[in-house]
């Protein structure tokens, strides 16, 4: 049964949310401010965290950076109030798998949930039995460590899904669409914003040269190409 973190400051969403988690046969934990917060992931293992931007003591980028620079891959779904698309791009650029915006209907926040989930478990039940090079980046799939130049790289669960996909369709044309559709799985998607935004740190990761790329390729108009 997965279990779930909700770090929540305001008492009536808090309680809202685990109520109905729970309901969906979740189990629930609940943190109010973000220290509390990145204190409750650095000591359990949870399947996923829903966390708030908004937090008294320490924001949820705080929290959300801190935990991906440590290492922690768990999924997070960000809740934010904030309805400019920098705000969410940020969230994503930090290492969050998704977010939602208030205010947001039940329906939608458990397809999220689920849509996470499922990626997560997905993600983790694909066996490459390899490690592959792609330009500077030496990745394995299946463990999620990775290195460029002889380094360690830390790299979120959704940036290593869209590499996986791209991957498993390398010399063909990958839609923006088609990453949105696979990688994100579920109707209400992203802008296809998003997807350029982490192509763009995949880049960073994997090319000598990220103003002229050698093996993830724009096709205008259309999407990318991965050529390893």
């Amino acid at each position: 049964m997965p279990r779930i973190l909700i770090v929540e400051d305001e008492p009536f969403m808090q309680q809202g949310l685990r109520d109905n988690l729970e309901f969906e046969g979740y189990q629930v934990d609940v943190a109010s401010d973000g220290d509390a917060g990145l204190a409750s992931i650095r000591k359990r293992l949870y399947d996923l965290v829903i966390l708030d931007v908004m937090l008294p003591v320490r924001s949820g980028f705080d929290v959300c950076r801190e935990a991906r620079l440590e290492g922690i891959r768990t999924p997070i779904i960000l809740l934010t109030a904030r309805g400019e698309e920098m705000d969410k791009v940020r969230g994503l650029e930090l290492g969050a798998d998704d977010y939602i915006t208030k205010p947001f209907s039940l329906r939608e926040l458990l397809a999220r949930v689920k849509a996470v989930l499922r990626r997560f478990e997905n993600g983790n039940s694909t066996s490459t039995n390899d490690r592959v090079t792609i330009g500077r980046l030496t990745i394995d799939f299946d463990t999620f460590q990775a290195e460029s130049d002889g380094k360690s790289v830390s790299m979120t669960h959704l940036e290593v899904e869209v590499l996986r996909y791209l991957f498993n369709h390398k010399n063909e044309v990958v839609t923006r669409a088609d990453l949105l559709t696979h990688v994100w799985g579920y109707e209400s998607q992203p802008s296809t914003r998003t997807v350029d935004n982490f192509i763009l740190k995949l880049r960073q990761k994997i090319e000598e040269d990220v103003a002229s790329p050698r093996h993830i390729l724009t096709v205008h108009g259309i999407g990318y190409k991965l050529i390893p």
